[in-house]
């Protein structure tokens, strides 16, 4: 790690490479997530080693470069979405085709699925950033708690009380939606 940040004090363009070629494939496998578009994924992950360079000399890692761009990587992904939101809906064609299989889904419910997303990732923000980190790796990464131990240096019952915090504080934050 002190490596690490030695090297970025110094403008070592190659620790940039270096972590673009381990860890891209997660970063876009996590805002894979939050976004449909293979484009839109390759673009943000990318603004998110972007903004790393340009950051280099601001960033404090206190866990790993990956968990680290891992964060990073949501972040951007749910700022692509608060700025989805915000922009104007493509006008629709002039002529639709006659056939049912091109009607969208009931504006309504689309309008409540994606207000509920966007519930949870906030909800899934306001976690404290351990928490945070092991709710994304179990349920966003599919990990299971001895890797998410193993991954994070930590034991399997740090695990298991991480994840009864954030769950616990995802029910409270999530109150309204859930029945």
């Amino acid at each position: 790690m002190d490596d690490l940040a030695k090297r970025l004090q110094a403008d070592d363009q190659t620790v940039l490479k270096e972590l673009f070629e381990a860890h891209y494939a997660h970063v876009c496998a996590t805002i894979q997530r939050f976004t449909a578009a293979r484009s839109a994924t390759e673009d943000l992950a990318q603004q998110v080693f972007i903004r790393f360079w340009q950051k280099r000399h601001q960033i404090t890692i206190n866990s790993s470069p990956g968990a680290y761009l891992q964060r990073m990587a949501i972040n951007e992904a749910l700022a692509w979405l608060r700025s989805k939101k915000n922009q104007q809906p493509e006008p629709l064609p002039a002529q639709l085709p006659n056939d049912d299989r091109h009607l969208a889904p009931d504006p309504a419910e689309q309008l409540l699925q994606q207000e509920l997303h966007e519930q949870i990732l906030q909800a899934i923000q306001s976690l404290p950033p351990r928490c945070q980190e092991v709710f994304v790796l179990s349920r966003y990464e599919q990990l299971s708690y001895q890797e998410i131990a193993d991954k994070l240096n930590i034991s399997i019952k740090t695990v298991e009380n991480q994840m009864g915090k954030a769950l616990r504080l995802m029910r409270e934050r999530m109150r309204g939606y859930l029945r």
